[in-house]
């Protein structure tokens, strides 16, 4: 049984731009495509002067529907070996599109929407169900990009090490270069353990911790490394501010993979702080791959 990739669109440039990326990677994964279209039903408004709806709910149905074909047409050209279906739910887009995710292996956003339908804005739908859904998510930013290697940023966390598997998936997918990046200072690393002996100095020898930083970049790739020997790896230890490094190093990547939260993140955000700033900075494609979401034993 082939796999699922799941797309909302509502008509904008932007939702477009994602229907091809979900297009592509369903196409990579030999995997069907469903294109979903989430709307409520709209406040009735009447034709001015009478009593008449300025919408009808046939009129309502045949613009979705409109949206979907012309959607799904261009699904085809882009892939036509994936098998297409399209499906308009009722239903908020963020309920719809988490509730889409249980089956699928990616669901695929644009990072805005013209807000006419379903409004796939990444501070909130986007945001939400990167946040919440059943698989890795793809938002779709400054469209697709054919080179470049797929980056993923590395922390030793459980949701970074998912998001190692899929990146390295990915990876072998596209038919290129995973760059690693590990982005450290001394105040977002675990604190070490006192010394037994109260007189021992209580800090990190000299050079220490960037050994250590780079110890864990190379451990977090060890056994991905191994499942997937034919793709290219890149390793960069960085004594830096992971967001604005990720964010950086974004601009000649394909794609930028990081986890929903890692052991920087605030407790106060869905996504933890780093998630939330490449979501709306990052340069090219973002996939956030929240812990549990891809299947790590094989």
């Amino acid at each position: 049984m082939s796999g699922l990739v799941v797309v909302g669109t509502d008509g904008s440039a932007e939702s477009s731009e994602a229907v091809a990326a979900a297009a592509r990677e369903a196409a990579w994964r030999d995997a069907d495509l469903r294109v979903v279209h989430a709307f409520t039903w709209p406040e009735v408004h009447f034709r001015p002067g009478g009593t008449t709806p300025a919408f009808s709910d046939t009129e309502i149905q045949n613009a979705a529907g409109t949206l979907l074909s012309q959607a799904a047409e261009h699904a085809r050209a882009v892939a036509p070996q994936v098998s297409v279906a399209t499906h308009v739910i009722v239903g908020g887009a963020l309920r719809v599109l988490v509730d889409q995710s249980r089956d699928a292996q990616l669901v695929v956003v644009g990072s805005r929407g013209t807000g006419a339908f379903s409004g796939l804005l990444v501070g909130s739908t986007g945001v939400g169900l990167a946040a919440h859904a059943h698989c890795p998510v793809l938002v779709v930013r400054d469209g697709p990009r054919a080179t470049g290697p797929v980056l993923v940023g590395v922390d030793g966390s459980p949701a970074a090490r998912d998001a190692v598997a899929f990146a390295f998936d990915e990876a072998a997918l596209r038919g290129t270069t995973l760059r690693a990046l590990h982005a450290w200072t001394p105040w977002n690393v675990p604190v070490p353990q006192p010394p037994q002996d109260p007189r021992a100095p209580y800090a990190y020898e000299p050079g220490r911790l960037a050994e250590d930083e780079e110890r864990l970049l190379a451990e977090a790739l060890a056994g991905c490394a191994t499942r997937y020997p034919q793709v290219p790896v890149e390793q960069l230890s960085i004594r830096a501010a992971t967001r604005k490094t990720l964010v950086a190093e974004s601009r000649d990547a394909q794609l930028l993979v990081v986890g929903a939260r890692g052991r920087g993140g605030f407790t106060g955000l869905l996504l933890g702080s780093v998630g939330h700033a490449v979501v709306h900075h990052a340069h090219c494609p973002v996939a956030v791959v929240r812990r549990g979401a891809v299947d790590t034993s094989t």
